[in-house]
């Protein structure tokens, strides 16, 4: 018998429509599905820094949106919304919260008090990140452990995340990844920028080190690629990044900045000769998973959550000179690289937006029905296990 529908709040992202990251991705792709299936969806979104008096809309793909401002620091920005937010939702209850990044644990305890059941969906590995100083990167930790203590359940969206929690805490995770839709977009938006398909290497990414933009710019240059390299994304907090990469590019390197046009961000993906993917810290990546389902080669960062989802279909680098090679390869053999964009679309069915909303739903039933309990203290079972804090080197495979 099917269960009731259920009223489910979406906490602790930028909010929708996606522009952003993977939380917004996931928040609006299960969202609007869970609408499809008869639940009410509330998301929590931030007021736009641009016009900030500007009117907003209340209701998106059949979610009702509440948008409230932050803190426009870094530091501080995530926590401040999300704080609003519970307060908000504390006040005008659901049966269930999805709350998405552990940094937002502190305010687990609101919810749990106002006996709102709650899941976190904790992402990756966040302290060790570079761009976070020592204070930070001791908050993140922290926050771990207060979203195992406080959370009725925890999401995990991949088995490289969803093994750290257990080895460092001892406690389960209900895993459940990102979709990767399966898009033939064509190509006629790509003129307008002076590409052509299959005549560019493409990264798209944040301008964060954990990123490895840099990098792969430098190992392009060092390449002998004749294909240009289209970069897009830039780096919200931080110019001297944007400025390192702006210096290690040459002629061939074109730097377009974000791309919020999802026909035209899906046509680069589609067209790209080969996708660059240097992320190493965060889990299930929605950018990876938008290359392969347009059927793109893709040269990954060396990295565990990375070859989970690429397996050998994928090639891999771990530093500016392995990438020149990869690139060299590419070009060299272009039906082999072709293939290889091929296998990677099989790849992609594996990872499939409906079977996510479904994983979603349940675990909100679950929820609502207190079928799952907290599973473990928050307290570290081994410290340090996973390496120093703040270390910038990728979780690797043991084959390695």
């Amino acid at each position: 018998m099917r269960e009731a529908p259920l009223s489910i709040a979406m906490v602790g992202t930028r909010g929708v429509p996606a522009r952003y990251g993977g939380f917004e991705t996931a928040v609006e792709e299960v969202g609007r599905r869970l609408v499809d299936r008869g639940h009410q969806v509330r998301v929590y979104c931030r007021r736009p820094t641009d016009a900030p008096h500007e009117p907003v809309p209340d209701q998106y793909a059949g979610m009702t949106l509440v948008h409230l401002p932050a803190l426009h620091r870094r530091s501080l920005e995530t926590l401040s919304h999300t704080a609003l937010s519970v307060r908000h939702l504390v006040r005008h209850r659901t049966d269930v919260a999805f709350v998405f990044n552990a940094a937002n644990a502190p305010m687990l305890p609101a919810l749990r008090q106002a006996k709102i059941p709650v899941a976190t969906h904790v992402d990756g590995l966040e302290w060790r990140r570079s761009k976070w100083g020592r204070a930070g990167r001791f908050y993140y930790r922290v926050a771990e452990g207060l979203a195992v203590r406080w959370s009725d359940a925890l999401i995990a969206d991949a088995q490289g995340i969803a093994d750290y929690y257990a080895a460092e805490f001892g406690t389960v995770t209900r895993q459940i990844s990102y979709g990767a839709p399966v898009i033939s977009p064509g190509s006629d938006a790509l003129e307008a920028i002076g590409l052509v398909p299959g005549g560019y290497h493409l990264v798209v990414a944040r301008f964060e080190p954990e990123n490895h933009v840099l990098d792969a710019v430098r190992g392009y240059v060092a390449s002998a690629a004749q294909r240009l390299f289209v970069v897009v994304g830039s780096a919200p907090y931080s110019t001297a990044y944007t400025e390192a990469v702006t210096r290690a590019a040459d002629s061939r390197v074109r730097l377009l900045g974000g791309v919020w046009n999802p026909v035209l961000l899906d046509q680069l993906y589609a067209n790209a000769l080969t996708y660059v993917h240097g992320h190493c810290v965060g889990g299930t990546n929605p950018s990876l998973l938008r290359a392969i389902g347009a059927g793109t080669a893709t040269i990954a960062w060396d990295a565990t959550f990375n070859r989970e989802v690429l397996r050998d279909d994928g090639w891999y680098f771990d530093d500016a000179a392995s990438l020149a090679t990869r690139l060299e390869h590419a070009e060299a053999d272009l039906e082999a690289t072709t293939a290889r964009g091929r296998a990677l679309v099989d790849r992609a069915k594996d990872y499939d937006w409906d079977t996510v909303a479904t994983g979603y739903e349940t675990l909100a039933q679950d929820l609502a029905a207190r079928r799952v309990r907290p599973s473990a203290s928050g307290r570290r079972r081994r410290a340090r296990r996973w390496g120093r804090a703040g270390g910038r080197q990728p979780l690797r495979t043991e084959a390695q």
